[in-house]
């Protein structure tokens, strides 16, 4: 049997013990209320471009990259600035999208027709990669499959006037390679804006009947049919930019635009993007 005085000494101890509980406990609720420390919460998952509600992806980019590629036209041929439309919407669209914009790369090259295009994306694998890498596709091209320079539509049967119908003999196998390049830069970059300009007719002043313009419609009809087929292709009209004074807007060689042509290609292609 425990001693009285065992007992007691078992009895203060539990005591002191719990005195020393009560006293802690008391600190730490002193400290929580006088100190409260933050409640943990998880961090909001980024979001990505396409989860902005009813925002433009681009908007959330904080530069926009441009790659070009096809013939005379995405070159600037007949611009004396150097400029072309490329150039001169880069400015537009700094201007209207409050960022920086770069010509990332532009492949067109003079002369250049739909066959031409297909063997140099063959030749070139960083324009795929390039494209790739693109928030904007910039595509000229069709025009010298159809005029060629204006051989063969100078002069009909009786050699005389303007012959446009020797153009429309080369729409269809021209659409053909057109559907293969649009189908090759959509797959290059799904995501990206892809904007085919559309032909003009550079020689109405000279075409009395009128006889060329349905056959360039014809070819810009094409090009809009075969475009719809893909949700991130995009045709822009410029037939009629240079349809009244035309000569304002032609360079000498009366095929190619001018600086204020291509200032007027430059405005409709930014005025589509916005």
């Amino acid at each position: 049997m425990f001693s009285t005085k065992g007992l007691w000494r078992v009895v203060g101890i539990t005591a002191l013990l719990s005195t020393l509980l009560c006293v802690l406990g008391f600190v730490y609720a002193i400290n929580q209320i006088m100190f409260p420390k933050p409640v943990a919460t998880e961090a909001p998952a980024p979001q990505t471009p396409e989860e902005h509600r009813g925002e433009d992806a681009w908007a959330a980019k904080d530069r926009i990259r441009i790659v070009a590629l096809g013939d005379s036209l995405t070159a600037g041929t007949g611009d004396l600035t150097g400029k072309g439309y490329i150039g001169q919407l880069r400015d537009k669209l700094e201007k209207q999208l409050g960022k920086p914009v770069f010509v990332y790369n532009n492949f067109a090259i003079p002369g250049f027709r739909t066959a031409d295009l297909l063997k140099d994306w063959e030749a070139k694998k960083d324009i795929a990669k390039s494209i790739g890498e693109a928030d904007l596709v910039l595509i000229t091209i069709g025009g010298n499959d159809l005029f060629e320079g204006g051989a063969d539509l100078f002069g009909s049967q009786n050699g005389e006037g303007f012959n446009p119908a020797a153009a429309a003999t080369r729409i269809p196998e021209a659409a053909k390679r057109l559907e293969q390049i649009f189908d090759r830069v959509s797959k290059a970059n799904p995501k990206a804006k892809i904007l085919y300009v559309g032909l003009y007719h550079p020689f109405l002043d000279l075409d009395a009947n009128r006889a060329g313009g349905p056959i360039v419609q014809r070819w810009n009809m094409a090009a809009f049919e075969l475009a719809n087929k893909y949700p991130n292709i995009t045709v822009v009209p410029t037939y009629d930019l240079f349809e009244l004074n035309l000569n304002k807007y032609l360079y000498s060689d009366h095929f190619h635009p001018n600086q204020y042509g291509y200032e007027r290609m430059a405005q409709r292609i930014a005025d589509v993007l916005q």
